[in-house]
C-alpha cells in the first residue's frame, strides 16, 4: 500500500500570526496542540491537508519572491485552488502581501490563473483557479 499524503511542517517566528493567516485566508482549523514544555506544534487542518506549525527563532534563509526559492533542497510554494480567484482576491484585499501575479495561464489550460502570496514567515503560498490534468 502506498503511502498518502499528511502534512507539511512549517518554521514560525510567530505561530499565533501563521495559525491566523492560514485560518482567516484559507480556511483551515486547529486541529491539535502537542505541548512540548516552554513549547508546542500547533496542527492545522482544512480536509485531508495539514500544516504542523512549529516555532523558531532562526531568521529566513532567503527572502520570499516571485513564486519561491529555486534552491535544491528547498520547497518553492505551497498551493492550493479556488474555484473563483478574483472572489479570493476580494476577500483578502490588501491584508496579505502579492510577491507575483495574478497571472493567466491561458496558453497551457485556458481559465487557469495563478496569484503567489507571502505569508507571516515568507513562505510563498500560491492559490490558483482553473487547474485540470490532462
Amino acid at each position: 500500500m502506498n503511502p498518502h499524503w499528511s502534512h507539511v511542517a512549517l518554521n514560525c517566528r510567530d505561530q499565533q500570526a501563521t495559525e491566523e493567516f492560514y485560518s482567516k485566508r484559507l480556511g483551515f482549523e486547529r486541529a491539535r496542540i502537542v505541548p512540548l514544555g516552554e513549547e508546542q506544534i500547533v496542527f492545522l487542518r482544512q480536509g485531508d491537508a495539514y500544516l504542523e506549525l512549529f516555532h523558531t527563532t532562526d531568521g529566513a534563509i532567503h527572502e520570499p519572491m516571485a513564486d519561491g526559492p529555486q534552491n535544491a533542497g528547498a520547497v518553492r510554494h505551497i498551493a492550493f485552488q479556488t474555484d473563483d480567484l478574483d472572489a479570493f482576491l476580494m476577500r483578502i484585499g490588501d491584508a496579505v502581501p502579492i510577491s507575483l501575479g495574478p497571472l493567466s495561464f491561458d496558453n497551457f489550460i485556458p481559465g487557469w490563473r495563478i496569484v503567489w502570496l507571502i505569508d507571516p514567515d515568507g513562505v510563498i503560498v500560491e492559490v490558483s483557479q482553473g487547474y485540470r490534468d490532462e
